[in-house]
């Protein structure tokens, strides 16, 4: 017990002192974390306390990841929460094996094209009952992830230890951080009867508003009772406490009460799948994520095609720089819109997709001069969280949580707490779309947690959230930690940029940070770039995260972003 308390005060002591060292997100520069032993970082720094304390207790990397992504469901519940899905990639340093695990949800059995039809839609709802038409996966990834562990790793401890902290943050509160409040703010909007009017649902505002029907202000506790309760039904029966209980009831009938589609059988057969890693060369290094139904293609796409190009000699944060990645983004995402979708029921042609001779192919349509406005595919021939661990062992996970917009559907079944996520709104009501909606599918996903390899060790465990940013964002971290030598936090905090979509904005503006130079700017209008300028540290462009393992001395570093609440925490 003492050496438990010894290790918890030190943990408290590296946390107190690295969020110290802090500055504003207008200031940044935040210093690099550094640890010999166990190294966490998340977009919440409970969480990453959470997970720091598992890894001190003697728990392994999924150990710590589960009490992560449990923490992070209670602590940011604008942007995952147990109602959504989660995906995995986990390093195994006694098999030396990696492993992938998808824990999306399957639409409903009622799930079809004619049922919003004859409704009238063309499009399914972004928010509300009839958003929520894919099993919530997250559960079943922690449990998926927590056995394959436990039978395979060193040191797991028990289960519900690993909730501990979610339960207690649910049942006695937090304070709420100025990103919940500003998202809860932004979604109470009535004027936006489609998208951000989320007060017109009762469970939402029941439990993310105070007894005046304002939003929680920053530094206010906020509690969510129902959904420690939740939470202690998993802790006391796993998986099958949420698919095969009374949380699952409760869901169904509030869905069912409002004309909802899922089903208590669409629950009691969901299960995650273990599937196979997909990967791409870059620079001597070997660059893994995970295969459809999820975009990891297009970020192994971009990759593969500036593999073409002399990144160190066009300069990182020139014109050229920006120009080359965003022009390989819009390859990249003609692809990925073409032939993404649940594998089940469609052939995907990954290898050719990622073939070094289709992504020369690609970066030679690049025009140096000129933005294309519009790529199509070539013919083949043949709201969200990510956050990292790595423990002593060498044992890696690289995780992503989310429920798709911010606060997902809207929807809190009651007496649960559960926020059901929105991703199946994302299918299309056209058949001839590669992605449209049938029962038992998985919807094409954003979500896409990244490792790098060198000489077949994990070197770099990294993942974004934000849209269409992932990818591109995964694609800057890579060049400027490879090709430019940048320490992991800097290439965190270096500017970026996005080319389309996040959290649901349509438009296909390119935004650039506000530090980007201004005569870089005023080079990619010229070349016919859409640009939009942002504030110098925008949210807009998504939470990154990064540890890297040095192969030689094996101190783990690890950066967190300052557009979030993250930190990075090792011991």
């Amino acid at each position: 017990m003492k050496s438990r308390i010894k290790s918890l005060v030190s943990l408290t002591l590296v946390l107190c002192l690295t969020l110290l060292s802090f500055p504003s997100a207008d200031a940044a520069n935040r210093p690099t974390t550094m640890a010999l032993n166990g190294m966490v970082t998340t977009p919440h720094y409970l969480a990453s306390q959470s997970a720091a304390k598992v890894l001190q207790e003697g728990g392994n990397a999924v150990d710590a990841a589960v009490a992560a992504a449990a923490t992070l469901a209670v602590v940011y519940p604008h942007m995952n929460g147990i109602g959504g899905d989660n995906f995995w990639l986990i390093y195994n340093a006694h098999t030396d094996e990696l492993k992938a695990l998808n824990a999306s949800g399957r639409s409903g059995e009622k799930a079809t094209i004619d049922f919003y039809k004859k409704q009238g839609y063309d499009t399914i709802p972004a928010r509300g009952y009839l958003s929520t038409n894919t099993v919530p996966g997250v559960i079943s990834g922690w449990d998926e992830a927590y056995n394959y562990a436990k039978e395979n790793m060193e040191q797991s401890l028990k289960w519900d230890r690993l909730l501990e902290d979610a339960i207690h943050y649910a049942e006695e509160g937090f304070p709420v951080t100025p990103s919940q409040e500003r998202f809860t703010t932004q979604v109470i909007d009535p004027t936006d009867q489609e998208f951000k009017n989320l007060q017109r649902f009762k469970g939402f505002t029941d439990t993310f508003l105070n007894e005046d029907g304002e939003p929680y202000k920053a530094g206010e506790v906020f509690k969510q009772k129902p959904l420690s309760e939740t939470l202690k039904m998993i802790a006391e029966k796993g998986a099958d406490g949420f698919y095969k209980g009374e949380v699952a009831k409760k869901i169904v009938n509030e869905l069912e009460a409002n004309g909802g589609l899922l089903t208590l059988k669409d629950f009691e057969q969901h299960k995650a799948n273990w599937v196979d890693p997909i990967s791409a060369d870059y620079r001597g290094y070997k660059a893994y994520n995970l295969p459809p139904n999820t975009q990891g293609v297009a970020a192994l796409s971009i990759l593969n095609i500036i593999n073409n190009y002399d990144m160190k000699g066009l300069g990182e944060g020139t014109a050229d720089y920006y120009h080359v990645l965003v022009e390989a983004t819009k390859q990249a995402f003609a692809d990925r819109d073409k032939y993404v979708t649940d594998p089940d029921f469609n052939d995907i042609p990954i290898e050719y997709l990622l073939s070094k001779e289709h992504g020369k192919e690609m970066a030679e349509r690049i025009d140096m001069n000129k933005a294309a406005i519009e790529v199509k595919p070539l013919d083949p021939k043949g709201d969200t969280v990510w956050f990292g661990i790595v423990d002593k062992d060498g044992n890696a996970v690289s995780i992503i949580q989310s429920i798709y917009h911010e606060f997902g559907s809207g929807i809190v079944a009651e007496d649960t707490g559960v926020l059901l996520q929105n991703r199946g709104s994302y299918f299309s009501l056209d058949p001839n779309n590669i992605n449209h909606l049938e029962p038992k599918k998985r919807t094409f996903h954003t979500l896409n947690p990244a490792m790098m390899f060198k000489e077949g060790k994990p070197f770099l465990v990294y993942g974004t959230m934000g849209g269409e940013g992932q990818p591109q964002t995964q694609a800057a971290m890579v060049t400027r930690i490879v090709d430019y030598g940048f320490s992991v936090q800097d290439a965190i905090e270096a500017p970026r940029w996005l080319h389309g979509r996040t959290w649901g904005a349509s438009n296909n503006d390119l935004k650039l940070e506000g530090r980007v130079a201004d005569e870089v700017v005023e080079e990619m209008l010229r070349r016919g770039h859409p640009v939009k300028v942002l504030d110098d540290y925008s949210e807009t462009l998504g939470h990154a995260g990064a540890i890297l393992i040095d192969p030689k001395t094996n101190v783990k570093y690890g950066g967190a972003d300052p557009r979030g609440d993250g930190a990075a925490v090792g011991y």
